[in-house]
């Protein structure tokens, strides 16, 4: 009790960071505590404190005040505080766990030198992480908290910086998308069709993969590298030329599928179909967006699954023979679960890939043809819709940081559900 009793009052000392540590005897360490503390203090009293009361506010004066850049800096200000009590709350922690080990007999970096020695022994990989760390909150977490504050204001068209003042408006952008027929109707279809293209597009292209390399591996097959190679065209292409490509072939008028294509296939018998309206017919549209997207994905999946097929043991195909099995129960039963234990993290991922996949939708006919109202197309997902609301003639960035969140909210959680499900990240055994 007498040890714990010490140890509490050091902590307490320690609510000014580096008095605790002195009190310990580690007077080095103290001193960067102290200076810590001392440049937080400087940065508050000269930048900080405005940043943050600019943050609350987000201006006054039009013209004067730009509401958008005082929302920027006080996001800025926030993860500099943040960051700044996580070093205050360990700096606590650190003095009563140095004055239980003084208490108990244990020795303890006193000196400059000891403390280097100690940690470098102890925080070698966090001195290394530090710079990823740095890197991700300027590139992720930065980014990522100004949209999410962007989310809960009202800026949009009536409100551009710095003519006009942006105001806190709280959970009324995420209530509007749900409420407000404009929104709702858009949203719900939108929605919709972004479920439909990512379950369609993706489970065909992993079909379509895992069917092409376990065709490809077989014994009996012969040219399987030449036919490596040709599975292999479609990745090597960059996506941007090919879908560019396809968006041409694809053309009503001129395009090579219903000049060429079609007629070829007129001239077998029983078969009579006229051009298709593949650019302005929605639903053409939609399942040629699906058609190529499996012709783009299918080859990584088909590279992934090969290489899982060369590590299942023959020994389990030859005693699945002996025990009466045909090809599809030996497919169903030995070569699927082996995949999948192997690559539902990847197929998860190729998932959440398609529901964000902005360039298949827009570079093959910018989310047309017709419109859904809202500044959304008839093949729009919603990040094209995102990037619409944003781009267009009345952009509405508030709205927009609202469905990106919606968005994020929609992908982590069923990311997270299925690598919980599939035990994605059970590294045991």
């Amino acid at each position: 009790m007498r040890t714990n009793s010490k140890a509490m009052q050091t902590a307490l000392l320690s609510i000014i960071p580096g008095v605790g540590q002195f009190k310990n005897g580690q007077k080095f360490k103290a001193g960067l505590f102290f200076a810590v503390f001392l440049i937080f203090l400087g940065e508050m009293l000269l930048f900080g404190g405005q940043a943050l009361y600019n943050f609350v506010t987000l201006g006054s004066v039009p013209m004067e005040h730009n509401s958008l850049f005082l929302l920027i800096e006080g996001t800025l200000q926030v993860i500099v505080t943040v960051i700044f009590i996580i070093f205050w709350v360990l700096n606590i922690k650190d003095a009563y766990q140095v004055r239980q080990s003084i208490e108990k007999g244990f020795p303890v970096a006193v000196t400059r030198k000891e403390f280097f020695n100690k940690l470098y022994e102890d925080g070698f990989a966090y001195l290394l992480t530090i710079p990823a760390y740095l890197v991700m909150i300027v590139a992720i977490i930065f980014p990522v908290m100004v949209t999410l504050f962007m989310a809960f204001t009202n800026y949009d068209f009536r409100h551009i910086p710095p003519a006009n003042l942006i105001d806190w408006i709280g959970f009324s952008n995420f209530t509007n998308i749900f409420t407000l027929s404009s929104y709702r109707d858009t949203f719900v279809k939108v929605f919709s069709w972004t479920v439909i293209w990512t379950v369609l597009a993706t489970t065909l292209q992993i079909t379509l993969g895992i069917l092409t390399a376990v065709v490809a591996n077989q014994k009996f097959v012969k040219f399987r590298r030449v036919f490596g190679v040709i599975f292999l065209l479609p990745w090597a292409v960059p996506a941007f030329i090919t879908i560019m490509s396809f968006s041409n072939m694809f053309n009503d008028t001129a395009g090579a599928i219903n000049t060429q294509v079609i007629p070829l296939l007129n001239n077998l018998p029983f078969v009579d179909i006229g051009n298709i309206a593949w650019k302005t017919d929605p639903f053409w549209t939609k399942t040629a967006i699906i058609l190529i997207q499996g012709w783009l994905g299918f080859p990584y999946i088909y590279v992934m699954v090969s290489g899982i097929l060369q590590s299942i043991s023959e020994d389990l195909y030859e005693a699945a023979k002996m025990d009466g099995a045909n090809a599809i129960q030996r497919f169903r039963n030995i070569t699927l679960p082996a995949i999948f234990l192997v690559a539902a993290p990847t197929f998860v991922t190729q998932y959440t890939g398609n529901f964000n996949n902005f360039s298949m939708i827009y570079l093959f006919n910018e989310g047309g043809p017709g419109s859904l109202g809202g500044n959304a197309g008839s093949t729009d997902i919603l990040i094209s819709w995102i990037y619409k609301l944003t781009t267009g003639g009345s952009p509405q960035y508030s709205i927009a940081s609202a469905l990106t969140l919606i968005i994020s909210f929609v992908v982590i959680s069923i990311s997270l559900l299925v690598f919980k499900k599939t035990n994605a990240f059970n590294m045991e055994d």
